[in-house]
């Protein structure tokens, strides 16, 4: 059985790309909003993705973003994945995964039962989904939160496309989350900080072989 990939998002600086790599992270994410700490310029993003190993998928995160933006970042940053992080329709997925060729993981916020729905119907023009903590009302951040859900909402949920847990993951309830979604990939930012957007390596490290030792 294949083991659990990895998703590090929100990475800031050279040291961070290095510790991914380390570690065996699967994907490695950088985030395009300005709202957030972990933000990015594109020419930023450049000098860190150039240095992602062979192997890495980078990631880049965008929040309801025009196409001017997405011009810019696709044209500057080797990627390899978008990761829509806002309100975008399932047309707007379908029209930016023609327009720039690239795989799209639309992420969907989870609170309640209902909100379950929107992932059958994003599964159908998504190359992945990301499914995420809804967000309180009025908060500045879409992901990135530290926040959970109930994950008994998606046990045993499948969807036709890859699909990845977030939430609220850490290095000492990625494995509980995991068994009770039956996750084979999992997402994490704030759970391997230090300080808001500053990562830290050894946390990093622990998370990935906690998904590890999940599968012995």
């Amino acid at each position: 059985m294949p083991g659990i990939r990895t998703k590090i998002c929100g990475l800031t600086r050279l040291e961070d790309v290095a510790a991914v790599a380390e570690a065996g992270a699967a994907y490695c994410g950088f985030v395009f909003f300005p709202k957030s700490p972990r933000n990015l310029s594109v020419a930023a993003a450049r000098e860190l993705a150039v240095e992602v190993p062979v192997g890495v998928a980078k990631v880049a995160l965008v929040v309801d973003a025009e196409d001017a933006l997405l011009d810019e970042i696709t044209g500057s940053v080797p990627l390899d994945m978008l990761q829509l992080h806002g309100s975008e329709s399932p047309e707007r997925v379908s029209e930016l995964r023609a327009r720039y060729g690239l795989p799209v993981m639309k992420a969907v916020g989870v609170a309640d039962a209902e909100d379950v729905d929107a992932l059958d119907l994003y599964a159908q023009v998504a190359d992945q989904i990301l499914v995420d903590a809804k967000p309180p009302k009025h908060a500045d951040l879409p992901g990135g939160n530290g926040m959970s859900f109930d994950w008994r909402l998606i046990s045993n949920r499948r969807w036709p496309v890859p699909w990845m847990l977030a939430g609220g993951l850490t290095p000492d309830n990625v494995a509980e989350a995991v068994a009770l979604t039956g996750a084979r990939q999992v997402d994490v930012s704030s759970g391997v900080e230090s300080a808001a957007g500053i990562k830290d390596a050894a946390l990093i490290r622990e998370f990935v072989r906690a998904t590890r030792e999940r599968m012995r």
